[in-house]
């Protein structure tokens, strides 16, 4: 169960991009079409996974003092082999369209800062759980990113023409007209913003309906110790809340004192 945790907890509530804030450099540079940000989160999550997996069975034996240079190490030879892998099974174009930014995973903080926040500190499996995790949140912040961006910015899906799509006289799906700005450099900050407003906004608003649902429990306890009171007090003769019992105990007893100070006074 709590390495099902460690997987499930990561994609959303620890979402690399739109939480942490990592890895934001490829992000704004290969989001242009949906292929390109498959294919740089494919390459991202393989190497996090291996270096995960690497860096806590040697855990024990990485010396604390160069532990850093260590892990950039084994994450180089892993974005290597990617790397490799890549140029031999990606098309052309996506290879061209990434060109440096896989080289660049080599020092991405989402990496380092995984190996070092928790691949460091945990066994093989969590940190195995931790790595697909994030590669998952990273692949889905890619594909928000860059969906947008493709179908908005150039009209097209996985490099496909959009075309309008009518059923019985419905449109189902308008002509786009391509917004150019959005395939552009200020267009990647301008989506990235806007989705991260977004999110943003449904969470405080998923945190204040929590708040609010929890909120009735309180007046009720108030208003039950209140009626309480108000049985007590109109029982008649006997009957009483603690707060009027200690209100005529405590008469009774001033008035009992004043008399036997005043009885002392007059003999």
């Amino acid at each position: 169960m709590s390495l099902l945790a460690d997987f499930t907890d990561k994609p959303i509530k620890h979402n690399p991009v739109f939480v942490l804030a990592l890895g934001l450099c490829p992000t704004l540079a290969v989001t242009t079409t949906v292929r390109n940000g498959v294919a740089m989160a494919a390459a991202t999550t393989a190497v996090l996974v291996c270096a995960n997996l690497l860096v806590s069975l040697l855990r024990r034996w990485i010396p604390n003092p160069i532990r850093i240079a260590c892990y950039i190490v084994i994450i180089a030879g892993f974005v290597t082999m990617v790397e490799i892998v890549m140029k031999a099974v990606a098309p052309p174009a996506v290879n061209e369209a990434l060109g440096i930014f896989v080289p660049l995973i080599v020092v991405n903080c989402m990496i380092l800062g995984r190996a070092e926040a928790f691949a460091s500190r945990h066994g093989p499996g969590p940190s195995l759980m931790d790595g697909l995790g994030i590669g998952v949140g990273f692949l889905l912040a890619l594909l928000a990113i860059s969906l947008v961006r493709e179908v908005l910015g150039a009209g097209t899906l996985w490099g496909y023409r959009l075309t309008p799509i009518t059923a019985g006289g419905v449109t189902l799906l308008p002509q786009v007209e391509p917004i150019t700005v959005l395939g552009m450099a200020p267009g990647a900050f301008l989506v990235i913003g806007l989705l991260f407003a977004l999110f943003r906004w449904i969470g405080r608003r998923r945190r204040e309906s929590a708040r609010a649902s929890a909120v009735p429990a309180v007046p009720q306890v108030a208003g039950d110790f209140q009626d309480e009171t108000r049985r007590g007090s109109g029982g008649g003769g006997t009957g009483g809340s603690p707060a009027s019992e200690f209100r005529r105990g405590g008469s009774t007893g001033w008035q009992a004192a004043s008399g036997t100070q005043r009885s002392s006074e007059g003999a």
